[in-house]
């Protein structure tokens, strides 16, 4: 058990792994996983393990199942980490078929992997095209990268949009996405897949969002002299690129014709490993994308029936476990006249079954018929699409996550409609979020009783509430322009 735990987490961490551009005009895809370092852990004890016994597996015949043979066996450090790397790759693809037996994300992997090259083929055979392609992790990844996608489609008309996603999470909410051409899987990161993929592909100009780092992809991409940028990257101090060990990730990142970072501090971090003049701060798309929906924003009548005019509306947007036993402090209020709608992150039946378990007398979005519900102060979200939307009728916002080890969801989708945002303490590796904090257009909290203290000092003072509302909505305008900054740099270089 133990082992397909690490083999199915390693999608998320493998997925931020990879290596490298060609004249743009000229030239005719989370899972349940634990986080990358993880999978760096692990190679470092196969490393040591396999020096230590390099005599007797020297000729041991399965690593030709890696596409290696004997004689490219070498002992140098660039080369046993990427004997390493594929047997980790082949590893974790044995794991997840065997997890893909009982859950649910898993099996939708497997499946949408299934002969995924000759699917590939098929449709791509008769194009004449040149394709931009872009790879995002997840839905998240997707979001940020949108905003980019969809002006290259109106700038580049006469090219093709592919969209590949790592994860399911992406690519079954996004598979029928009308502005790419064509939406698939990312298969798996092997030699010959990312050969016969580039191949069949033959992408003019390939983009990869914040975290993407495929090995072989980007070696292929760099072999062929493809053009690959990589936008809305974050680079922390402690990312695996910085230490003694991150040879390996630091090659990868010369595969890049361009990384356009969030902030200057990746900048400066990455000048010493790729050069300046290959990086360029233009902050995040995500800023754009929130922009754009809300100005595109379209009224949820069922909400407006149900929000009593003049009431203090709570909107906890993506919550946990931990969230919903926060939250559910709400019921002990005494007086309180105030409205909580709540999207829980999970949506399947038995967890909308427990999550009202947890607020008596609360009412089901599907349930919204005729005016019994009208005496109800707790809706609870039961589908997915209206997040965003949710957060305009809000009075103040609560982003879940906040207990989780992968941190808080997005802030941003509620700040851009100058609403005060809570969370809970694990958002450390949010740079928005730090900043709205500093910016004072967020609070973070403790436990449930420090929530509902700061939440009834927002409520009793309005000086408050409207300083707070203020700073997150003018966080979010100061720092759109990131979409215009990448496209200008495209249209300039690859023309």
């Amino acid at each position: 058990m133990s082992f397909l735990c690490f083999s199915v987490s390693v999608a998320d961490s493998c997925h931020r792994s990879t290596e490298p551009l060609r004249d743009f005009a000229d030239r005719p895809v989370h899972s349940c996983l634990p986080p990358p370092e993880c999978a760096i852990r692990y190679r470092r004890v196969l490393v040591a393990a396999f020096e230590a016994t390099w005599s007797p597996f020297k000729y041991f015949a399965p690593w030709r199942l890696c596409g290696l043979t004997p004689g490219t066996l070498h002992l140098q450090k660039n080369n046993l980490t990427v004997l390493l790397y594929t047997i980790f790759i082949r590893l974790y693809r044995a794991g997840i078929g065997i997890a893909a037996l009982f859950n649910p994300k898993a099996k939708l992997w497997t499946a949408g992997r299934k002969n995924i090259l000759s699917r590939l083929q098929a449709d791509f055979a008769g194009n004449a095209a040149k394709v931009i392609w872009m790879h995002c992790a997840s839905l998240g990844e997707f979001e940020q990268g949108r905003t980019v996608l969809e002006a290259l489609k109106q700038k580049y008309q006469d090219h093709k949009i592919l969209l590949t996603f790592f994860s399911p999470s992406g690519f079954e909410v996004r598979k029928n996405y009308p502005a790419a051409d064509w939406v698939y899987y990312l298969p798996l990161d092997t030699r010959y897949n990312a050969a016969t993929f580039i191949k069949t592909v033959r992408p003019a100009l390939a983009i990869f969002v914040k975290y993407e780092y495929w090995y072989h992809f980007l070696k292929n991409l760099n072999r062929e002299k493809i053009p690959v940028l990589l936008i809305s990257a974050i680079f922390r101090a402690d990312a695996i690129f910085f230490k003694p060990q991150g040879a390996f990730h630091r090659k990868m990142l010369h595969f890049f014709n361009h990384i356009f970072v969030q902030n200057a501090e990746s900048k400066e971090r990455l000048r010493a490993i790729i050069g300046e003049n290959k990086i360029t701060v233009a902050g995040d798309t995500r800023f754009d994308r929130v922009t754009q929906i809300a100005a595109g924003f379209e009224p949820i009548p069922l909400i407006e029936s149900f929000i009593a005019p003049g009431k203090f509306v709570i909107v906890a947007g993506s919550t946990w476990v931990d969230d919903e036993y926060n939250l559910s402090y709400f019921n002990k209020l005494d007086n309180n006249d105030s409205i909580l709608i709540i999207a829980p992150h999970e949506i399947d039946p038995a967890h909308i079954k427990r999550v009202k378990g947890l607020f008596p007398g609360s009412v089901l979005f599907s349930e919204l018929k005729g005016t019994s519900y009208l005496k109800s102060t707790i809706l609870i979200i039961d589908n997915i699409g209206m997040l965003s939307r949710l957060y305009y009728y809000a009075t103040i916002t609560y982003i879940g996550g906040g207990f989780n080890p992968s941190g808080i969801h997005n802030t941003l989708e509620a700040a851009v409609f100058s609403k005060p945002v809570l969370f809970g303490p694990n958002y450390q590796k949010f740079l928005e979020a730090i900043e709205l904090i500093k910016k004072e257009g967020a609070i973070s909290y403790y436990d449930d009783k420090e929530l509902f203290i700061e939440i009834e000092k927002l409520k009793t003072q309005p000086g408050l509430l409207n300083r707070y509302s203020t700073n997150a909505g003018t966080f979010v305008k100061e720092r759109t322009g990131a979409t215009g900054i990448i496209c200008n740099y495209i249209q300039l270089n690859f023309r």
